[in-house]
């Protein structure tokens, strides 16, 4: 049974680094649609959830939406961590109907890019592609800046490559690159 924690439990994880919180991106968008604020949390290290739920690797690999979890706050820890070097941040999108991607990397230039997590396989690529895309056309590029490259980011690959459309496919470890 899952528990869900108190402010104050939620506040003493965040003080010993267990979690940290990413901020909703609030874009200028063409639509009247409302953003959702809130911020969200990631485990700092994604493994000490896995081992607080006493997982294996069969666990993980027999479970794929609870490993798609794992695996997207360990891409937005690595994201994290990349954009930090480069004087950004990255933030998460939602807004009022669901509608969401899973970071978008800004930097002090103003400079940004939208990434979808997927574990990989080219139908969860291509509706990752097809939401950036999504996302991309909603935002009013006469107030903003257009995205500087719209990037799936999945598990496993030997390489990253650029498709017809535009968006990258990254494997996450080509990040360290």
């Amino acid at each position: 049974m899952i528990q869900i924690l108190s402010i104050p439990n939620i506040n003493a994880l965040e003080k010993i680094f267990v979690i940290e919180e990413m901020e909703a991106w609030n874009p200028n968008l063409c639509s009247k649609t409302a953003i959702r604020i809130s911020n969200t949390r990631y485990f700092v290290d994604p493994s000490t959830a896995v081992a607080a739920l006493g997982l294996g690797p069969q666990d993980l690999i027999a479970d794929l939406d609870t490993f798609g979890l794992l695996f997207e706050a360990m891409c937005i820890r690595d994201l994290r961590v990349f954009a930090d070097a480069l004087n950004g941040k990255v933030y998460h999108f939602r807004d009022k109907s669901g509608f969401e991607c899973d970071a978008v990397v800004h930097l002090r230039n103003g400079s940004y890019g939208l990434i979808e997590v997927k574990l990989g396989g080219d139908k969860l690529i291509g509706e990752g592609a097809e939401n950036l895309k999504k996302l991309r056309d909603k935002i009013d590029i006469t107030k903003m800046k257009a995205p500087s490259f719209l990037m799936v980011l999945i598990g496993v690959g030997d390489y990253a490559y650029r498709r017809q459309d535009g968006v990258y496919v990254v494997p996450i470890g080509c990040l360290k690159n």
